[in-house]
């Protein structure tokens, strides 16, 4: 072009003429003559570019990329792998000649797909959830979290959470997090098709959904929606963000103490980036500015879903049961049993029916066993020997009064014995109660069992009731003085048996005193209906003299009757009383 612009010059505004240019420049006149007739544009361009080595192995590649464009991504070859695949059918190229024909042949049939459409989400309609891979430092150590990123389509607030894995109950709990972060839920929620929520892919937008993950969906009243696979401009607000985010907080590489102080680090992030930058799409104004718009579109956050991953497992006789590679103790009245296990992000759950029976922080790596002394409290009162050198209780970390005690019976032959009876009234008071008992007999230096006991017994005995306040109008002016001279009077007093001898067949009884006629007068207080004293007995079933006096005063058919009166009491008609 520098050369075509010299030729023009001398021509056109010098007036040479073309015989000397040519000559002064080494040029032939023909062609000084096409730079005076250039127009910006070359003459001649090359329209079909001869293959003579590639020629006659295109369709064969052709047919190549069309069989595997139907395969996943993973499984297509390199236009590498390409190029020895055709050096074994006979080609004698170079491997740039194989890679610059693979792109032009993609370019071709994919000559639509660098168009995009630009997407709009009104407020709270929609949120983008995906999982990126960070490399951090937790501990001392290097380590590699699965970062969960939720991202509000319209406001652009995102939030952060990173986890050891992408397991399921992981995905449930960041999206109760992240709920609670953002002040509200979404009506939809846009995925990408991750084993965890979907079972199967079909044709078109049709997925079969996982039960576990439909269920929280549900609760939260949220619509799912997954992205076409390989696809992720569908979702691609949280695309970008996976690349940002790596920029702006993980360089250079985080380092914290442990996965807690991670996640505190990146929500506190989270708040700050969203008061400091913009909106993409409405400059004048910060993302929180929005998100705060855009709360008012969300629906009330409900209670927290009960996220778990459920699985099932046998408890062995030692009372452990293994998941994930690690092994948690349950109460030991389960031992034999199967138990179910509810793995939750940060913990462990086992249930037996409805029943809690055990429950434990969850650890992530492998070949631990993670203990709970309590479980195995029930079994130490068949086996108080195995308090000593029994796994669970090493390095139990028992309150300082129950530890102080067990020291002190451990002087005992029985102290093991003693001290587990100490134990298993935690299951009736529990450890305050019985840390509080601990005290007291060691304060009083009364270093037994049985007193521990005693004491937790008499401070759960029901407190005594308060005295009644009586009205003063119900009150006695002159109150009755005890006098226990009376019943002596009693017991002094003699009893006289008159007999009566009168047939009953010719007594003619007054009706309206017989107590034995069909309609008897009322009973007196200390009489049953009918006149007989209550709580008498049979004469003949009495050892008493009163029973042999009515014997020996009875006459042939004659009915005898007694009549039994306290001296202290006074004399009636023909009754003769001795004082």
């Amino acid at each position: 072009m520098e050369t075509i612009g010299k030729i023009r010059r001398r021509r056109l505004v010098q007036g040479e003429s073309i015989s000397a240019i040519a000559r002064d420049l080494g040029l032939a006149r023909n062609t000084v003559k096409r730079a005076l007739r250039f127009e910006g544009k070359r003459e001649y361009q090359r329209t079909i570019q001869p293959r003579p080595k590639l020629g006659p192995y295109i369709e064969t590649l052709e047919g190549w990329l069309e069989a595997e464009e139907k395969l996943p991504v993973r499984e297509r070859r390199t236009a590498q792998r390409l190029y020895e695949a055709l050096c074994i059918e006979g080609y004698s190229g170079t491997a740039d000649t194989i890679r610059r024909e693979v792109r032009l042949i993609l370019r071709r049939r994919h000559a639509e797909s660098s168009a995009f459409i630009p997407q709009y989400f009104a407020p709270g309609e929609a949120y983008q959830f995906d999982f990126s891979h960070e490399h951090v430092e937790l501990g001392g150590l290097d380590q590699v979290v699965k970062l969960a990123h939720v991202r509000l389509s319209h406001s652009r607030a995102f939030f952060l959470v990173a986890y050891p894995r992408e397991s399921q109950e992981m995905v449930f709990d960041a999206h109760a997090r992240a709920f609670v972060f953002f002040g509200g839920v979404p009506r939809r929620g846009i995925y990408d098709n991750m084993k965890t929520a979907i079972d199967a892919i079909f044709i078109g937008k049709e997925r079969r959904y996982n039960r576990r993950f439909l269920v929280m969906c549900n609760h939260y009243l949220i619509d799912p929606t997954a992205c076409t696979p390989a696809s992720g401009w569908e979702k691609g607000q949280v695309e970008n963000q996976v690349g940002n985010v790596r920029e702006w907080l993980f360089t250079p590489k985080l380092r914290c103490a442990d996965l807690a102080e991670l996640n505190a680090h990146l929500a506190a992030r989270c708040l700050q980036l969203a008061r400091e930058r913009n909106h993409p799409e409405q400059a004048t104004r910060k993302i929180i500015e929005v998100w705060e718009e855009e709360r008012a579109a969300l629906r009330a956050m409900p209670a927290p879903f009960d996220g778990f991953a459920e699985d099932t497992g046998r408890i062995s006789p030692t009372c452990l049961v293994n998941f994930d590679r690690n092994r948690y103790s349950v109460d030991s009245r389960y031992a034999g049993g199967v138990a179910t296990v509810r793995a939750y992000a940060e913990r462990i759950v086992l249930m037996c029916g409805d029943e809690m029976i055990g429950e434990h922080l969850r650890f992530f790596g492998r070949g631990h066993v993670q203990y709970n002394p309590w479980h195995y409290v029930p079994a130490l009162e068949r086996k108080p020997g195995a308090l000593r050198n029994g796994a669970p209780f090493k390095d139990w970390n028992l309150p300082g009064a129950m530890t102080r005690l067990r020291e002190r019976l451990a002087r005992h032959p029985d102290g093991d014995r003693q001290f587990v009876e100490v134990l298993s009234m935690v299951a009736l008071y529990g450890l305050e109660a019985v840390t509080a008992a601990c005290t007291v007999a060691l304060d009083e230096h009364v270093t037994s069992s049985a007193h521990v006991v005693n004491l937790l017994h008499r401070a759960a005995s029901p407190a005594p009731a308060a005295p009644l306040q009586v009205p003063e109008a119900l009150k006695l002016v002159i109150e009755p003085a005890a006098n226990c001279h009376r019943y002596d009077q009693l017991l002094r007093s003699s009893i006289t048996v008159v007999p009566i001898h009168q047939p009953i067949e010719e007594y003619h009884a007054n009706p309206a005193t017989d107590r034995t006629t069909e309609n008897p007068a009322p009973a007196w207080h200390g009489e049953r209906t009918g006149g007989e004293l209550d709580g008498l007995e049979p004469e003949k079933t009495r050892p008493d003299d009163v029973a042999c006096a009515t014997t020996a005063g009875g006459n042939g058919g004659s009915a005898s009757a007694l009549l039994r009166i306290p001296a202290a009491l006074g004399a009636l008609p023909g009754v003769a009383g001795s004082g």
